[in-house]
C-alpha cells in the first residue's frame, strides 16, 4: 500500500504545481484586465499540455498523473452532484430527455457515414462515431472489444479525442460570447457537444453555475446512452461473431451513480446545509487538479500521428454534432 501511494506522489506534485501556476495566471489576468479571460480550469489544461508537448515528463510522474486524471476527476464529478438540483432538466421533462437520445443516435449515424465516405475502415469509423457522439475515450474503450477493433485504431481514436477535447473546452466559452446564448442554452449545448463529463466542468463553469448544472445533467444522459449503444452493436455485429458481455461498471461508471445519488438527495433536501459548501469547494479544487493532469496526458503532436482521414472525420462529425445539438435546442424552444 505504501509503495503504491509513493508511486503517485511525483505525478500529484507535478499536477499541483501546474494547478498552482494556472491559479497565479488567472489572478494575474484579473489584476491586469479586471477579469479572467481564461479561467484557471482552462489554463491548467493548456499548461499541462504545453509541459507534456515541450518538456519530457519523467516516467516517475506517469502513475500520479493518470490517477489525478481519472480517480481524482471522477471523485470531483461525483461531489458536484451535491450542488446540482434536477429541477432544470425536470422542467423540460420527457421532450428534452427524448431529444438527447435522438440527437446521440443521429450523431452516431452521421459520424459513421462521414468516416466511411472518407474511406475509414468500418471499425475505425464506429470508434470515432461513438467517441464523438457519446463520451469520448470511455465510449471508445467500451465499444472496442465489442467490434474487435484493432489496437492501433483504438490508440489513434483516443489520442485524437484527447487533443480535440481540449480544443472544444477552449472554444465553447468563446462561442457563448459571440452568439450571446442564455445560460440554459449554453449549458445544454455544452452537455451535448463536450466529450467527457469532467470536461463539461471546464467548459461550462467559466460561464455560469446554471450552465454548469444543466450541462452536467445533459451530459450524464448522453453517457447513459452508452449501454444501449453497446448492446445494439453487440446484437448487430457485422461478422456474426461471439458477443462479449461488458461489466456493468464500464457501461455505468461508479462516479455517475454517485453523482445521481447525491443529486437526488440534494433535490429532495436530504443533504445537510453544512455539507453543501464543503462539497462544492472540494469538487472545484479536485477538478482544477485533475484538469492539469488531463493536460499533462495530452501531447499535441498526437494530432499529426492520428492521420488526415481521422482528423477530418472527427472535425466534420463534431460540427455535425454541434448542428444537431443546436437544432434540438431550437426545436424545444429553450431560452
Amino acid at each position: 500500500m505504501n509503495n503504491t501511494i509513493l508511486r503517485l506522489v511525483p505525478g500529484l506534485v507535478l499536477g499541483a504545481a501546474v494547478t498552482g501556476a494556472a491559479v497565479v495566471l488567472e489572478r494575474g489576468e484579473i489584476a491586469l484586465f479586471g477579469r479572467a479571460w481564461l479561467e484557471s480550469l482552462v489554463l491548467a489544461i493548456l499548461l499541462g499540455s504545453l509541459v507534456r508537448t515541450v518538456v519530457p515528463v519523467p516516467a516517475a510522474c506517469d502513475a500520479g498523473v493518470r490517477f489525478a486524471a481519472k480517480a481524482v476527476l471522477e471523485l470531483a464529478v461525483m461531489l458536484l452532484g451535491a450542488s446540482v438540483s434536477a429541477a432544470a432538466i425536470v422542467a423540460h421533462g420527457l421532450p428534452l430527455l427524448g431529444g438527447i437520445a435522438l440527437a446521440v443516435v443521429l450523431a452516431i449515424v452521421f459520424s459513421y457515414a462521414v468516416g466511411r465516405l472518407l474511406r475509414l475502415p468500418h471499425e475505425m469509423a464506429v470508434l470515432v462515431a461513438c467517441g464523438n457522439s457519446i463520451c469520448g475515450n470511455s465510449a471508445i474503450a467500451a465499444v472496442a472489444p465489442v467490434i474487435d477493433a484493432d489496437g492501433k485504431d483504438v490508440a489513434s481514436s483516443i489520442a485524437f479525442t484527447a487533443v480535440l477535447s481540449v480544443v472544444v473546452v477552449l472554444v465553447l466559452p468563446l462561442l457563448d460570447r459571440v452568439f450571446a446564448l442564455t445560460p440554459l442554452q449554453y449549458g445544454i449545448f455544452t452537455g451535448m457537444t463536450v466529450y467527457a463529463v469532467p470536461q463539461v466542468l471546464a467548459a461550462a463553469a467559466p460561464v455560469s453555475q446554471a450552465s454548469l448544472h444543466i450541462g452536467t445533467l445533459v451530459k450524464l444522459v448522453r453517457v447513459l446512452m452508452l449501454g444501449p449503444v453497446v448492446l445494439g452493436l453487440s446484437v448487430f455485429r457485422r461478422d456474426g461473431g461471439r458477443r462479449r458481455a461488458l461489466p456493468i461498471a464500464q457501461l455505468v461508471p461508479w462516479f455517475i451513480v454517485g453523482f445521481l445519488v447525491l443529486m437526488t438527495l440534494r433535490s429532495a433536501g436530504a443533504l445537510p446545509a453544512a455539507v453543501l459548501e464543503p462539497a462544492h469547494a472540494a469538487s472545484g479544487w479536485l477538478t482544477s487538479m485533475s484538469m492539469a493532469a488531463l493536460g499533462l496526458g495530452v501531447d499535441a503532436r498526437a494530432v499529426v500521428r492520428a492521420g488526415g482521414k481521422v482528423t477530418a472525420t472527427v472535425v466534420v462529425s463534431l460540427i455535425g454534432l454541434g448542428l444537431i445539438s443546436w437544432g434540438l435546442i431550437a426545436l424545444l424552444g429553450i431560452r
